[in-house]
């Protein structure tokens, strides 16, 4: 991208709520491209998920994998439906395929409890939490997806780490505590693991203190993941970065959601070296598709992730101040005493939108 150009965004809104939560994630995008000097984009929507499959036999088509690929950044929503299913009975999963497809290598899960958002951790608005968990995307149990062996006796999966993607993972999870600490964060990384048990993860702990070395402003420490969820648990304001296999961090950030009030807000992004996809953390929710009850909280939080990452890339301050006006809003939204109906309140989606775009200005 050139700095006179617009960003050119893949949108993908998907399956079930994809939809309804991707259009209020746009208007404000929107809002703040026409109120932010120097920044701009290019939407170009495209389909994928289980519709699409049901549709034409394929997830994805080679378009819209096209569409991904020369985008700046790809937005989705949520794909898949429990009730489409490939002929082995799994889920169609376009989400996942991309992180293959473009080496998104790590799955960036962050947890920050918004003001007036219940918690089920007690002292947790006191304390605040504010972490990141990042998840390797590519490998670790889930590169035995679609290659699991069964039989009548016995089922096996197969565990993969490489060097070259563990060195990447770490170096950006080292890079990310780095820049969260001069922001005034604690720039912690907790490498989590099960090292007590498995070769796999002593040899990852080896690749860890070779690439901890070049980060002397970090600090560090290795936790195993039993412990660890019991921490996230107790005192969830202890963590500032945590990285970890797929399958762990799979499990974690949903926990790590649980913390901060549900699935509904936590936002999250799939990032490689060139490309990222920014989608929220919940699947598309079929029960409650075309009701308007859908919380959009956390597609918007991911278009601020995705506009941070943007800044980052292209070097674009404006999009870093953008991303920083949409989180405040979302803040301010919900401090004014905003309560979606997974609390209990009687705020939908067009409710939620509402009162973000208002505290947008």
């Amino acid at each position: 991208m050139s700095a006179n150009s617009a960003f050119h965004i893949a949108v993908l809104p998907g399956d079930g709520i994809g939809h309804e939560v991707m259009v209020p994630a746009l208007e404000v995008l929107r809002r703040v491209e026409a109120t932010t000097p120097g920044l701009s984009f290019r939407f170009e929507e495209a389909p994928a998920g289980a519709d699409e499959y049901r549709a034409t036999g394929r997830s994805m088509s080679d378009k819209t994998i096209k569409q991904c690929e020369t985008a700046d950044a790809i937005l989705l929503g949520a794909c898949g439906l429990p009730s489409v299913r490939y002929p082995d009975n799994t889920e169609i999963m376009p989400q996942v395929e991309l992180r293959f497809i473009f080496d998104l290598y790590a799955g960036v899960r962050p947890a920050r409890l918004i003001p007036g958002v219940p918690s089920p951790i007690v002292g947790a608005h006191e304390h605040g939490i504010d972490f990141v968990l990042i998840r390797e995307s590519t490998e670790g149990l889930f590169a035995s997806m679609g290659k699991g062996v069964t039989t009548y006796d016995d089922a096996r999966e197969t565990l993969v780490v490489t060097r070259s993607k563990t060195e990447r993972l770490f170096d950006f999870s080292l890079r990310l505590a780095e820049r969260r600490k001069k922001r005034g964060k604690p720039g912690r990384l907790s490498l989590v693991d099960k090292a007590n048990v498995f070769k796999a993860f002593n040899w990852q702990r080896d690749i860890f203190n070779e690439r901890k070395a070049k980060f002397a402003g970090v600090e560090t420490e290795m936790l195993y993941v039993d412990a660890c969820a019991a921490m996230m648990v107790l005192r969830p304001w202890r963590f500032d970065v945590m990285v970890m296999e797929n399958m762990f961090g799979d499990i974690l950030s949903d926990l790590a959601a649980g913390l901060i009030g549900g699935l509904g807000i936590a936002p999250s992004a799939d990032i490689g070296d060139t490309h990222a996809v920014f989608q929220p953390c919940h699947g598309t929710a079929p029960d409650i598709m075309g009701q308007g009850k859908a919380n959009p909280t956390a597609m918007i939080l991911s278009a601020a992730m995705m506009l941070d990452w943007l800044a980052d890339k292209h070097d674009q301050p404006a999009a870093a101040d953008a991303a920083q006006r949409i989180e405040r809003a979302v803040d301010t939204a919900y401090a004014g005493g905003l309560k979606p109906m997974e609390y209990g309140g009687g705020d939908g989606t067009a409710a939620i939108a509402k009162a973000v775009m208002q505290a947008l200005g």
